[in-house]
């Protein structure tokens, strides 16, 4: 059985190249957002990388009841609208209650179900109706086998347009740790699986915000790369000390490119190594 999914033009999967979703955590600006995208697309098309630009409309987990949350849901999905249909690039943004399915789907190519949020079975029955690709993020709490109860709950509404991202297991208080092992066994479910490389090194509840630890992104983006996957998730900024969300886990954009001449660099020489 082939491992693939589509988002927007997008393939992901058996036989394809590396895809990339990435972008800001949140949208903060149009500014910022078009500074991100315009910069992502430029490198992807350089290294012949697949680009879906990721960024949240809203934010609802946050740590402390002062944390960002979005400009204005309205503005926001405006912002990714027009990235889309000016910079020709598929879209991913996440999905937080069944009530903001319909307008999110109206926008994005992709629905985004946040790890918290992995088990909510009515989100996942509402996503996958859409008939739009759903990335289904791990649960920090969650075995990786444990993914095939949430693929499932999407699979039934007739809907296998599905892929499966590590982001880290939670270890004791305020870590996180990657096993790499989950990443054959969620690809062994049957759907393509995603690398995010940077809430992986994020350190929770740090006084009143969640912490980080930017400098293992390269490491275990090569890691993933080099177990088997179909696709990164970053969050990326121009500036991610002055980033309104993540600030101390998101990968500064300048960093992107070399990020990925890393990462293709491994593929290249794994070619033809099949994805276990």
């Amino acid at each position: 059985m082939a491992v693939e999914a589509h988002i927007g033009n997008v393939k992901i999967g058996d036989g394809e190249c590396l895809a990339l979703f990435a972008g800001p955590c949140v949208v903060e600006s149009q500014q910022i957002a078009f500074r991100t995208a315009e910069n992502l697309k430029s490198i992807c098309e350089r290294l012949g990388v697949p680009l879906v630009y990721k960024s949240s409309y809203r934010k609802a987990n946050r740590t402390s009841l002062d944390g960002f949350t979005t400009i204005g849901v309205d503005e926001a999905l405006g912002i990714l609208a027009d990235i889309k249909k000016q910079l020709r690039v598929p879209i991913i943004t996440d999905v937080h209650s069944v009530e903001e399915i319909q307008a999110a789907a109206e926008v994005a190519d992709a629905l985004q179900i946040p790890a918290f949020l992995s088990r909510q079975t009515d989100l996942l029955l509402a996503a996958g109706e859409t008939g739009k690709a759903v990335n289904i993020k791990k649960g920090q709490f969650l075995a990786p086998e444990d993914m095939q109860h949430a693929a499932e709950k999407v699979a039934s509404t007739g809907n296998t347009n599905i892929l499966l991202c590590e982001r880290g297991t939670t270890f004791g208080y305020h870590n996180l740790v990657v096993d790499m092992r989950g990443l054959p066994i969620m690809r062994n479910i049957g759907y393509p699986v995603v690398m995010d490389a940077t809430h992986a090194v994020q350190i929770p509840s740090q006084g009143g915000a969640t912490g980080g630890a930017p400098e293992f992104i390269f490491p275990l983006a090569r890691a993933a790369t080099a177990v088997g996957i179909d696709a990164l998730f970053i969050e990326t900024h121009p500036d991610p000390s002055k980033a309104k969300s993540d600030a101390a886990s998101m990968l500064p954009l300048a960093n992107v490119e070399p990020l990925l001449n890393q990462l293709l660099a491994i593929r290249n020489a794994l070619e033809g190594t099949p994805i276990a």
